[in-house]
């Protein structure tokens, strides 16, 4: 059972996020909009990584399930397995980004497990070694390095708000 009860809010914070939504809120939106403006600053900054953003689909998705596994976000998994699908991620992706040690997985390729072995390390350790950063610099332009970079710091973010919340998928999601 989640911590708080979600709130199904009005007003132009919540209009936004349900526009960025399709028209409906989540149980995560319900949580955040007891604050309007972390809401109004959340939707900003994840509409941003999620739409507007050069990084490719595949990878944005393949970090976010990857962080989902790594801080037991069950809810994050849930929300983006359709995403990571449609972005072309298959059975044997996912089965990989279950394992802990994925650095070898035959599922994955190369350019993958070097995003997975930095996705790894900022959330684990938050540090990140200087081999692991400069094996991607072939794979991505700086704009898409910063890119990333930041969808792994604002998924670590989503994952650890959810699990100290105890934010409930919603009840389709949950069968």
């Amino acid at each position: 059972m989640a911590r708080l009860r979600g709130i199904d809010a009005t007003g132009p914070v919540a209009d936004r996020i349900r526009e960025r939504r399709g028209g409906t809120l989540r149980p995560l939106d319900r949580m955040l909009l007891h604050s309007p403006s972390v809401a109004h600053g959340w939707n900003s900054l994840l509409g941003a990584i999620r739409r507007r953003t050069d990084l490719p689909a595949d990878i944005r998705e393949l970090v976010i399930l990857r962080i989902a596994v790594l801080n037991r976000a069950p809810y994050e998994w849930t929300a983006h397995e359709p995403e990571a699908r449609a972005a072309g991620l298959d059975d044997h992706h996912l089965a990989a980004l279950r394992r802990d040690d994925v650095s070898s997985h035959p599922a994955l390729d190369a350019r993958q497990r070097r995003v997975l072995a930095y996705t790894d390390a900022m959330t684990r350790h938050v540090h990140v070694p200087d081999a692991v950063f400069d094996a991607l610099r072939d794979d991505f332009t700086d704009t898409e390095l910063v890119e990333l970079t930041a969808t792994v710091a604002a998924y670590g973010m989503v994952s650890r708000f959810l699990v100290a919340l105890d934010v409930e998928l919603p009840p389709a999601a949950a069968r």
